[in-house]
């Protein structure tokens, strides 16, 4: 690998507003989680699951790579080491129309390191500035970074310095910062959203010393007030895990963090246009709970929230069921 990187050749259409998003998060935000949570709020951007490179390059690549055109703005997260098949990777996805394409150093899960990809990778950064260099070689759509502070014994703040200052001297722009560095052995993955210590005061001094670059800082924040404190101190949030559990949230925020007049969306609002969206789904023969499943917080902290739930978890499985299971569970909720 050679230690001078080429600039970029391909022009860049990066006009997404990344104040507010919603985490990528592994068997949580498909299409049908999206779709969900963009009826809640129009500006958020949102994130597929991770799709690994092998997953495009010898799958089904229409399945991992379609999404509703109301998702927009949404990014696809890809996970991979190699920089050609990123390329080859980022390549199939100019035909989707994402609005950005995320590589992943964060994610410390076993199935992830084995593959030689996610929070792994910070021990490379030479590699990943490789790997970022392919891919945005390879589009007009912004490529970005999403990383921890640190991993395992690597957690100075030299290392996180070194690690997006080379990823940076490769055209990097835009550093999405889990403020929780990673164990890669000991640990399991749940453990890692949550035992190692948040430190965001790192993430702020990041982004001081690196004032021409966007950061983005993810990890623990679970409220909008908590998001305009952070906002004081960096370019933009990323939410993950509170906005699955307690989506309505997000219907907050066009109006708070996107200064939008538009008034936010009713609960039974979401609900009721999720449910006309529904049966397309299920005439393909989509199981009502794969897609309910998203939705099951809507009322969560609300008298009745419990009932709601229960009721969904309990009938959407059953053969043949429709959308009546929805509007009966929101019959529970008028009752209150």
């Amino acid at each position: 690998m050679s230690d001078g990187h080429t600039s970029i050749t391909v022009p860049i259409k990066d006009v997404i507003n990344r104040r507010f998003s919603v985490a990528p998060m592994m068997d949580w935000t498909d299409r049908y989680c999206r779709y969900f949570h963009r009826l809640l709020s129009k500006k958020t951007l949102l994130y597929t699951e991770m799709v690994t490179t092998g997953a495009l390059i010898h799958g089904d690549r229409h399945r991992h790579l379609h999404h509703h055109k109301t998702e927009h703005p949404i990014a696809l997260q890809l996970g991979g080491s190699d920089p050609q098949a990123l390329a080859k990777s980022v390549r199939f996805a100019n035909e989707y129309d994402y609005d950005e394409i995320n590589l992943n150093c964060g994610c410390p899960s076993d199935r992830v390191q084995s593959g030689k990809f996610g929070a792994i990778l910070m021990k490379d950064a030479p590699l990943v500035a490789d790997c970022f260099q392919a891919m945005q070689d390879s589009t007009e759509t912004p490529i970005t970074i999403k990383h921890r502070i640190g991993l395992d014994d690597e957690e100075s703040y030299q290392f996180l310095c070194d690690f997006v200052g080379t990823v940076s001297a490769a055209g990097g722009k835009t550093f999405i910062v889990h403020a929780r560095k990673a164990w890669l052995s000991g640990l399991s993955p749940k453990q890692n959203r949550e035992i190692p210590p948040l430190d965001y005061e790192r993430v702020y001094q990041l982004k001081r010393d690196f004032p021409h670059l966007e950061i983005i800082i993810n990890g623990g924040i679970k409220t909008l007030e908590e998001t305009e404190e952070q906002l004081q101190h960096v370019d933009g949030v990323m939410m993950g895990r509170e906005a699955y559990h307690n989506p309505y949230l997000l219907a907050e925020v066009d109006r708070k963090i996107y200064h939008s007049k538009q008034s936010a969306p009713s609960r039974t609002q979401v609900l009721e246009q999720f449910s006309d969206a529904l049966a397309s789904e299920l005439a393909k023969g989509v199981k009502l709970s794969h897609i309910t499943r998203h939705i099951l917080g809507l009322y969560q902290g609300v008298p009745g929230a419990r009932k709601f739930r229960r009721h969904i978890s309990e009938n959407a499985h059953r053969p043949n069921a429709g959308t009546e299971v929805l509007y009966q569970a929101l019959s529970y909720m008028s009752a209150q």
